[in-house]
């Protein structure tokens, strides 16, 4: 069993809450072309009650020009550390290699074709202050509206794993944990779910944060999104097999439940379309009579009663109601 060791107790109800420090991970493979943006991302995040102590970059098996960026950038950015693999040997080493050289008892990490909202970190890791909670996920959104069928099912997917996550924490893409392990079996091929079961071991819980967003870019053809499922589907059973655990989309009436309420919302899409295209059909015969028989043009306009709103007062009501659920505006 993977050895574990005692966190210091951050909080107590007779001092004031202390500022929570994390170090941040960034694993880099080949991804010259998002890893400044991230960087630049996760510099310039709003902190409050959360402290960035560094961000590490491991670059792992780099072909590109990935080392040249980050190191370019580092030179400019004292947070920003560097540790070099030279041959990939996937995510789990790389993650390891971060966990040998970060400082706080915090750990976020963030994959580095991936992009941070401008809260995500202080959203993750100010869920720390209950001291119960061990490990915190942020939710995934696809920036890109869906062209293509695998698009949709990226879509798709990622809406189920939200909409499970509020049920059961799934984990994944950026996390945040306490270091209550100096390492992952490196045997592991699902790194997020190998952390949660380290986790809950050591008595600790999960959280999801959807307040806490991480953009992310899905696979662009059916044979990677194939791929990727399956890989993932075999590292957790092997994960529940080895170990015991079972990370929440193994729980089949919890997935069931999330496919049932989407095919609900489908059948009400379609019943809507359906529905807006016999109104529309006939309003269209209805101005083909005024036009082709009572030789009615509409010069003058019938405004509809439900259309004459006062605007500001609606945009102000709504801007009101968006304060009202965004801790983070003021």
């Amino acid at each position: 069993m993977i050895e574990t060791k005692r966190l210091k107790q951050e909080h107590s109800p007779d001092v004031a809450p202390l500022q929570l420090r994390c170090s941040v991970g960034v694993i880099a493979n080949n991804h010259e072309t998002t890893i400044l943006p991230l960087l630049a991302a996760l510099v310039d995040q709003h902190l409050h009650r959360v402290e960035i102590a560094e961000i590490i970059v491991v670059i792992s098996g780099c072909t590109d020009r990935t080392s040249e960026f980050v190191a370019g950038f580092a030179a400019n950015n004292p947070l920003v550390r560097i540790v070099e693999q030279p041959v990939w040997l996937g995510r789990t080493q790389a993650i390891n290699a971060f966990l040998q050289e970060c400082t706080t008892d915090i750990c976020v990490i963030e994959n580095g074709d991936t992009m941070p909202h401008e809260y995500a970190v202080e959203n993750l890791v100010r869920m720390f202050a209950d001291p119960t909670i061990g490990m915190v996920g942020a939710q995934k959104t696809l920036p890109e509206m869906p062209t293509h069928v695998t698009g949709l099912l990226n879509h798709l997917r990622t809406r189920m794993e939200h909409q499970l996550a509020l049920d059961i924490p799934r984990l994944s893409e950026m996390i945040a944990f306490r270091k209550v392990f100096d390492a992952i079996p490196v045997e592991s091929a699902v790194d997020e779910a190998f952390i949660e079961a380290l986790v809950v071991e050591h008595g600790l819980t999960l959280r999801y944060a959807p307040d806490a967003m991480v953009y992310v870019i899905g696979q662009s053809t059916l044979g990677g999104f194939m791929a990727q499922r399956r890989q993932s589907y075999t590292g957790y059973l092997r994960l529940k097999q080895k170990y015991g655990y079972k990370v929440s989309s193994l729980r089949r009436r919890s997935v069931l439940k999330v496919a049932a309420l989407e095919l609900w919302s489908a059948i009400r899409l379609a019943w809507v379309i359906f529905l807006l295209g016999g109104l529309e059909l006939w309003s269209r015969i209805l101005g083909w009579y005024d036009f082709a028989v009572k030789r009615n043009r509409h010069v003058v306009w019938d405004m509809a009663w439900s259309q004459k709103q006062n605007v500001q007062h609606r945009r102000s009501q709504h801007e009101k109601e968006k304060t009202t659920h965004d801790p983070n505006r003021t």
